[in-house]
């Protein structure tokens, strides 16, 4: 078992844009926070991966005292949690050892490597401001769609490592639940909706298009965008309605820069789960946004230290 005692971890949120590093105290805390660009690794002579690897070693020397690092990762790993399968946001890492080439490194240090949405879940389960039970499905709705169940405190990975993939699992027209309701599929909802109610449009017209403006003007009470989130939660619904029947979860949980707008989501959201749902599946269920929001990368990357 990792020896949690530790005062310090670093928790690293890796990005198609930005690689996030963050240290962290074992109560949750953010002490330092730092970004270093992507596409700058990713140009470096010696590439993506090594340049990574160099990185963290940069942090490591910052931080002699931490001994465990936690890392996020937008994508597939394998189950001993060593390589990185498929992560599409930095093609240099499919295939790739990464958690042998740290280790190899810096041998001293006691590496965590997993997907993001998964760390994410296990952040609110070990620092989110509000008690879980420990078994929850938690959905991250952003850029994409991600997602993973916590069962018994412990990350499920399913037969191969990688289970809980629901951004891609099939939904209306046999479109991925993340091209229907991730940023651009939101994006081409808006401006259908524009079309079909052009007389309410309002100041959603008078900027660019964007999650901000969708949220904002929705808080105001602009009938476009309300109608834009009751979509979203339909669609939403009818995959936790699956998910649920396979699972037999009873809570879920919503991060991401999306659930900034779940009062708008929700109505819909809950009209679909109860209209598709059974009384059994219904008893004690509930959905509602996660507690640590914007910080959930890197205390989820960090909370992967207190994980075997």
């Amino acid at each position: 078992m990792t020896d949690t005692q530790s005062n310090y971890f670093l928790g690293i949120d890796v990005g198609g844009t930005y690689v996030k590093i963050g240290l962290v105290k074992t109560n949750g805390e953010i002490v330092e926070f730092y970004k270093e660009d992507t596409s700058l690794l990713r140009a470096d002579p010696k590439g993506f991966n090594e340049a990574f690897v160099e990185v963290v070693g940069k942090y490591l020397t910052k931080y002699p005292n931490v001994d465990h690092v936690g890392i996020g990762l937008p994508g597939l790993v394998s189950k001993d949690r060593n390589t990185t399968l498929e992560i599409p946001a930095i093609g240099e890492l499919n295939g790739f050892g990464l958690g042998y080439a740290l280790k190899e490194k810096y041998p001293s240090i006691v590496f965590h490597l997993e997907n993001d949405a998964s760390a994410a879940a296990v952040g609110e389960y070990h620092f989110g401001s509000e008690k879980t039970s420990g078994n929850y499905l938690f959905i991250t709705l952003g850029t994409g769609i991600g997602s993973a169940l916590i069962m018994d405190g412990e990350v499920f990975k399913g037969v191969r490592g990688n289970a809980m993939e629901m951004g891609h699992m099939l939904s209306r027209d046999n479109n991925r639940l993340e091209v229907l309701i991730g940023r651009k599929g939101i994006l081409k909802i808006i401006k259908r909706k524009m079309k079909e109610m052009p007389d309410q449009v309002g100041d959603l017209g008078k900027e660019e298009l964007g999650m901000h403006l969708l949220v904002r003007t929705a808080n105001d009470g602009n009938a476009v965008s309300m109608a834009v989130f009751q979509e979203v939660g339909e669609i939403l619904g009818e995959a936790i309605v699956s998910t649920v029947r396979v699972l037999d979860v009873t809570e879920v949980y919503f991060g991401g820069g999306i659930s900034a707008g779940l009062t708008h989501i929700l109505p819909s959201l809950q009209e679909t789960v109860h209209k598709y749902l059974s009384p059994y599946y219904l008893d004690n269920f509930i959905m509602k946004r996660a507690t640590l929001e914007n910080n959930a990368g890197i205390l989820g990357a960090a909370a992967l230290c207190f994980m075997d």
